[in-house]
């Protein structure tokens, strides 16, 4: 069972990112897997932002948020372009 730490160790990896390119491959249910690639923009105590590269059918990019229990719980899997690590192995 995930406790509050666990939460907190997944906001400390990702802080020391922040700024850097990733690869968003996100889990939209019913077989339907999204992949978009961004940058982190900011870190908050429930919360993290990152900002999504403009794609074809978009003039310009867009910035969504998640969750630290999105990570956690696999909805989401981010993966620094950088290094090709992944955020959450635990």
């Amino acid at each position: 069972m995930a406790s509050k730490n666990t939460l907190s160790l997944i906001k400390s990896d990702l802080d020391s990112y922040v700024g850097e390119r990733v690869v968003l491959r996100a889990n939209k249910g019913r077989k339907k897997i999204s992949i978009k690639e961004g940058i982190i923009e900011k870190t908050y105590p429930s919360i993290f932002v990152v900002r999504i590269d403009a794609d074809i059918t978009q003039d310009t990019g867009r910035t969504v948020s998640f969750s630290y229990s999105d990570i956690l719980t696999k909805s989401i899997e981010l993966f620094i372009c950088k290094n090709n690590t992944k955020i959450g192995c635990m």
